[in-house]
C-alpha cells in the first residue's frame, strides 16, 4: 500500500523503508561532480529518469530539464531531499526495488552508488543480480542504463591502511568481495551480465581516487591506449593527491595511479567503473556524443571539465555558462593567479607530461636528458618572455602542466593565468623549486649530493637549464608561489603568510605535501636519521678535533711553565734585560733628536 507523508507530499512509502539510516556522503565533490556532468549528458530533454539509490542532491540541478524519480532506501534521505528539491517535479520513492510500480518505466536509469545501496534489508532479499534485472525491467526500449561498479582489488584498497575486510562502519553493513560469484568484479564479466540481460554496454569509465566521490572520470578503452598521454598523467596525478586529509594510506596514491597508467593497468586498478548500457530497438537512437574524460576542477565557478574526442584530436569542451555557481575571476583581479575557463575551448596539446620525464630522467641518473628537457623549457619560457617577463598562462606553466612532444613544450591546461607579469628568472625558479621540493620530499633518487637542501636543487636546476639563479632569486620564487597558491585555494592574507612560513621551511627530510601515507612517513624518517647520523658525525669529529687542540695547548703551556722555571731561562733573562733596556733608551734618544730637528725650523722663522 502507497502513502503519503508530510513534510513533503511527494515522498511515497510502499514499504521497506529504513527509518533510522541515511547513505549521504559528505565527501562528494561539488555540484555532483563528474557522475553529474555524465548523467545530465545522456538524458535527453523531457526523459523520464530514475535515480536508483543515494546521490549528490546537486544531481537534480543538472537534470532540471527531465522528470526525475527518487528510488531510495533510507526515509531520513527521503525526506531531506524533498526539501532540497523545492518547487521542483521530483517524485520521491522510499523502500527499495520492490516499491517500483510494476506498470512504469523509465528511458534513463542511473545507479551512480551501485546496486547494493538500492536494497533495503528490510523486506525480502533480491541481491545484486536481483536488483539488476529489476532495473532492467523498468527500462524502456532505446533507453539507458547508467550503473557504478566498484573495484574489489582497486587502488583504494591497495594503498588503505585497514584492510577493506575489516571495515566495521555503519556504512560498511554490506562488503562486496571477490568470492561472490552472483556479481561481477570487472568489467568485461560486468558486461556480459548486462548482455545476459538484455541490453547492449557501450562506453565505460574508470572513476578515479575514490568510487563513491570520484573527481574524474576517464574512458577506459583510451586510458588503455594512451598510457603516455599528458592529460590523463597530470589527471590521475590531481585526483589522487586531492584524497582526503587526515586519513593516513600505506603508500602515496598518485604515484601508483601514474605508474599504474603507464604500465597499461589504469584501467584494471581503477577504484570503481562508470558502465553505460542501453536497451536496442530496431532502429535504434544514436547514442550520445560521450567524452574522453571529465574532471572535477578548480574552484567551483569552473565545475566539471570535459575533453571529447574529435578529427583532429583531443579537444576541450567547458561546462556551459549556466553550470557556474560564479563567473570567472576578472583580469584586474587583486590575486596573483585567477582561472578563465573561456580558455578551455581549443585542442588538448599532446605529449608527455614534464614532470614525469624529469622524475625518470633523476631516478636513471640521466645528466643528458635532464640537461636536454630543463634547457629546453628553460627556453621556450624565454621565448615567451616580453622584456623578460611573462604573462598569461605559460606565466604559471610548471612541469606539472607543460606536455612534451619532441622538442616542442606546450602549455596542458592554459585555464589558470598570471594576474600580473612574472620575471623570467623568477618563473622558472618557481616552477624549479616546486621540482625540487617534490623530489627531495617525496624520496626520489636523484644524481645529485644528499646534503642539499630544497633551495640549493633548486639553483643547481637552474644550472642545468643554462641559467644562473641565486638564493634571492629563489626567495623571490617562494614567495610568488605562496601567491599563485593563495589564489587557487582561496586563503585570506593571514593564511597566505602562513603559507610563506611554511614553504620556506621546507626541507628534505619533510613528508611529501599531501595525504599521510606510512611508506612517504617512512622515507622521510630514513632521510632524518640519515641527516642525524651525519649531524653526529659532524659533531664528533668536531669534539675530537678540540679535544686533540686542547691537548695540544695543555702540552705548550707545560713547556712554557717548565722553561720558565730552568736557571738558563732566569739565566737568559739576566742576559737580556740589558739589551732590552738599552734598547729602549735608543729609541727614547732617537725620538728625542727627531723633536727637537721638527722644533729647529720653526724656531728660526720667529727669529
Amino acid at each position: 500500500m502507497t502513502t503519503d507523508t508530510a513534510p513533503a507530499e511527494r515522498i511515497a512509502l510502499p514499504g521497506g523503508e529504513m527509518l533510522a539510516w541515511s547513505d549521504l556522503r559528505a565527501d562528494v565533490p561539488v555540484g555532483g561532480g563528474p557522475l553529474a556532468a555524465l548523467a545530465a549528458r545522456i538524458v535527453p530533454v523531457g526523459a523520464r529518469v530514475l535515480l536508483a539509490g543515494p546521490h549528490d542532491p546537486a544531481l537534480l540541478d543538472r537534470l532540471a530539464h527531465a522528470e526525475v524519480t527518487c528510488l531510495l532506501r533510507s526515509h531520513l534521505d527521503g525526506v531531506a531531499l524533498a526539501d532540497l528539491a523545492g518547487d521542483r517535479p521530483v517524485r520521491i520513492v522510499v523502500g527499495g526495488p520492490h516499491g517500483l510500480p510494476a506498470d512504469e518505466a523509465y528511458d534513463v536509469v542511473i545507479a551512480g552508488s551501485g546496486l547494493d545501496a538500492v536494497e533495503s534489508v528490510e523486506g525480502a532479499r533480491l541481491g545484486w543480480g536481483g536488483v539488476l534485472d529489476r532495473l532492467v525491467t523498468a527500462l524502456r526500449p532505446g533507453g539507458s542504463l547508467l550503473l557504478r561498479l566498484d573495484n574489489p582489488v582497486g587502488l583504494h584498497r591497495m594503498v588503505a591502511a585497514s584492510p577493506w575486510y575489516a571495515d566495521r562502519d555503519d556504512a560498511a553493513w554490506v562488503i562486496g568481495g571477490v568470492l561472490d560469484a552472483g556479481r561481477p568484479v570487472n568489467p568485461d564479466q560486468l558486461r556480459a551480465r548486462l548482455a545476459d540481460s538484455g541490453l547492449r554496454p557501450g562506453a565505460c569509465f574508470a572513476a578515479y581516487p575514490d568510487p563513491g566521490a570520484a573527481t574524474a572520470l576517464l574512458a577506459t578503452d583510451q586510458l588503455d591506449q594512451r598510457t603516455t598521454a599528458g592529460l590523463f598523467d597530470a589527471v590521475l596525478h590531481g585526483a589522487c593527491a586531492g584524497a582526503p586529509a587526515g586519513r593516513p594510506l600505506l603508500q602515496d596514491p598518485a604515484r601508483l595511479a601514474v605508474d599504474a597508467l603507464h604500465a597499461g593497468l589504469g584501467t584494471a586498478l581503477a577504484p570503481g567503473w562508470v558502465l553505460l548500457a542501453h536497451r536496442p530497438t530496431d532502429p535504434g537512437p544514436l547514442p550520445p556524443e560521450l567524452p574522453v574524460a571529465l574532471v572535477q576542477t578548480g574552484p567551483p565557478e569552473i565545475g566539471v571539465v570535459e575533453v571529447v574526442a574529435g578529427a583532429d584530436g583531443w579537444r576541450w569542451r567547458p561546462p556551459a555558462p549556466a553550470a557556474r555557481a560564479e563567473p570567472a575571476a576578472p583580469f584586474a583581479s587583486r590575486e596573483a593567479a585567477y582561472r578563465d575557463p573561456d580558455a578551455l575551448t581549443g585542442p588538448v596539446a599532446d605529449g608527455r607530461l614534464l614532470r614525469s620525464l624529469l622524475l625518470d630522467a633523476c631516478l636513471r641518473r640521466d645528466l643528458d636528458a635532464l640537461r636536454r628537457l630543463l634547457t629546453g623549457y628553460a627556453d621556450w619560457l624565454a621565448g615567451h618572455a616580453g622584456d623578460g617577463r611573462l604573462t598569461g598562462a605559460v606565466a604559471l606553466a610548471g612541469v606539472d602542466n607543460v606536455v612534451v612532444a619532441g622538442d616542442d613544450f606546450a602549455v596542458l591546461d592554459p585555464s589558470w593565468r598570471a594576474a600580473e607579469p612574472l620575471a623570467l628568472e623568477v618563473a622558472l625558479a618557481r616552477s624549479l623549486w616546486r621540482f625540487a621540493a617534490g623530489l627531495l620530499t617525496g624520496g626520489y633518487a636523484h644524481p645529485w649530493s644528499s646534503t642539499l637542501d630544497v633551495v640549493g636543487l633548486t639553483v643547481v636546476l637552474g644550472g642545468v637549464a643554462g641559467r644562473e639563479l641565486d638564493r634571492p632569486t629563489v626567495a623571490a620564487a617562494i614567495e610568488a608561489e605562496a601567491a599563485v597558491t593563495a589564489a587557487m585555494r582561496g586563503l585570506d592574507a593571514r593564511e597566505r603568510l602562513d603559507l610563506v612560513g611554511e614553504l620556506r621551511a621546507v626541507e628534505p627530510t619533510d613528508p611529501a605535501v599531501g595525504p599521510d601515507s606510512y611508506q612517504q612517513l617512512r622515507e622521510a624518517w630514513l632521510r632524518q636519521r640519515e641527516e642525524l647520523s651525519r649531524l653526529r658525525a659532524l659533531l664528533r669529529w668536531t669534539e675530537d678535533l678540540l679535544t686533540s687542540r686542547e691537548r695540544a695547548l695543555r702540552r705548550s703551556d707545560a713547556t712554557i711553565n717548565l722553561l720558565s722555571g730552568s736557571v738558563s731561562y732566569r739565566v737568559g733573562r739576566l742576559a737580556i734585560f740589558p739589551a732590552r733596556l738599552a734598547r729602549r733608551l735608543a729609541r727614547g734618544a732617537k725620538r728625542r733628536i727627531r723633536t727637537a730637528l721638527r722644533r729647529r725650523p720653526i724656531r728660526q722663522e720667529q727669529q
